[in-house]
């Protein structure tokens, strides 16, 4: 049971009576009378045993976009419902409006508008829906939770999306599609077509060029249906913040591009959420749904303090596929020592597969390193002027921004130490801030297309 504000007005109404008459009763008999009227009331007020509840929405939402979706009502009583429903979503999921008014006739139903604004990632729940029912006098109302449990998975934003254009547009290159009539790059053959000024004369098809008695040359293209190996690191390596985001985020931005890239190039496109154990898995993506299903498998992808098994990943790669891959390995170069799991795996994987890692620099770092150690978007200059004064004229604060430089360049330093082992060990490394990643790493796929590696 709730009362209204309606309710509780009345009831200061009997200040009134008690004042005039200089007596309590007035007040008294008026306080009876609006109480004996709230039970009047709240018996009148629909059943809300009776009432069911149904919600028509979208099992997938993309962060930071708008997804609508319905509410409905069913009156299934005889007295007409005038409710307020309250949907118990997480305050993640961007639920609105958070109270809805409705009134239901007896055995009819209604329906009204929801809007789904989500701002994070994951999967958000609601328990049920939360009913207040009033009677006609608007005094009392019933109350009850409806069991109405559902789910809405929030995918993530793929904000990289804006790097597909043109990269398709350099694939469509490569493959001879273009009116720049270029020729098509890769080992696989293409056609025959005639000779034009230009052509290398190594492309020509001398077995051809005698049956025709005309100069034929071969054309080709990068080769087709290929396999594509994302193998997205959730341990503690994404766990890190670069601009209050998780490095995560970065690398699921990465598998999102290159997905959705090489499954357009007509190449089979599988994933890999990895920590400590395999955490998600998508096989044989295909151009149709290969955004849809990476979206959803790395949805509910969290960062894991736990160090990720790199040991384990040639036999997932080997379980995928025996052919020759490129795989991707979507994750971040630190240090020797975090990095030492990694590097160790990376021969064997080189033997057999072309392989790419990236790496994510952290912007406050680079302009630690690059402005004489402050993070405020101080000159250069004025830093190295300060550096340059008498030890006895140095404040704290001076000493604090070379030690932090100093820190900032040692941190590169060891990022870059990482990359050329890796690089050593055969493998392409991809480093930059947070939003080059993705496209590097999509370059990065494009050049192994263009060089026959894949």
């Amino acid at each position: 049971m709730a009362v209204t504000g309606r309710f509780v007005a009345l009831l200061a109404v009997a200040i009134v009576p008690t004042v005039l008459l200089g007596s309590g009763w007035g007040g008294l008999a008026w306080i009876g009378l609006v109480v004996l009227a709230s039970a009047v009331d709240l018996v009148l007020a629909a059943d809300l045993r009776l009432v069911r509840v149904e919600r028509r929405m979208p099992h997938l939402a993309r962060r930071d976009t708008t997804a609508e979706g319905t509410l409905v009502l069913a009156n299934d009583g005889r007295r007409v419902l005038r409710a307020v429903a309250r949907d118990m979503w997480e305050p993640s999921a961007g639920h609105g409006p958070r109270r809805i008014p409705m009134t239901v006739p007896g055995g009819e139903r209604r329906t009204a508008r929801m809007r789904f604004a989500p701002f994070r990632r994951g999967r958000r729940t609601t328990a049920g829906i939360a009913l207040r029912a009033a009677g006609p006098l608007g005094l009392a109302a019933r109350q009850r939770v409806v069991a109405a449990p559902d789910a809405l998975v929030v995918t993530p934003p793929f904000r990289s999306r804006r790097h597909l254009p043109s990269r398709l547009a350099r694939l469509r290159e490569l493959d001879g599609e273009t009116t720049l009539q270029l020729r098509g790059h890769g080992t696989e053959f293409d056609s025959l077509r005639d000779y034009v000024r230009g052509d290398d004369v190594r492309s020509v098809d001398w077995r051809a060029t005698a049956r025709r008695q005309d100069l034929v040359v071969r054309t080709w293209r990068p080769e087709r249906d290929r396999r594509v190996l994302v193998v997205v690191d959730a341990g503690r390596a994404g766990a890190g913040r670069v601009d209050d985001e998780p490095r995560l985020d970065t690398a699921i931005e990465t598998a999102l591009l290159v997905g959705a890239l090489a499954a357009a190039a007509g190449d089979r496109v599988d994933l890999v959420v990895l920590d400590d154990t395999v955490r998600g898995r998508v096989h044989g993506a295909t151009r149709a749904d290969v955004v849809q299903r990476f979206g959803e498998t790395l949805a509910t992808a969290e960062p894991a303090l736990r160090a990720t098994d790199w040991a384990a990943v040639p036999a997932i790669v080997d379980a995928v596929t025996t052919q020759r891959a490129l795989v991707v390995l979507a994750t971040s170069l630190d240090s020797v020592g975090a990095s030492g799991d990694l590097l160790a795996v990376l021969p064997v994987l080189g033997r057999r597969h072309a392989v790419v890692v990236t790496s994510v620099e952290d912007p406050a770092v680079v302009r630690m390193a690059a402005t004489g150690g402050t993070t405020d978007g101080a000159e250069p200059g004025l830093a190295r002027r300060r550096a340059g004064r008498d030890r006895a004229g140095w404040s704290r604060r001076d000493a604090d921004q070379v030690y932090r430089r100093a820190a900032a360049e040692r941190t590169l330093l060891d990022a870059d130490g990482v990359a050329d082992v890796a690089r050593r060990a055969g493998a392409e490394v991809v480093r930059g801030l947070p939003e080059d990643v993705p496209p590097r790493t999509a370059d990065a796929y494009i050049r192994a297309k263009a060089s026959g590696r894949l």
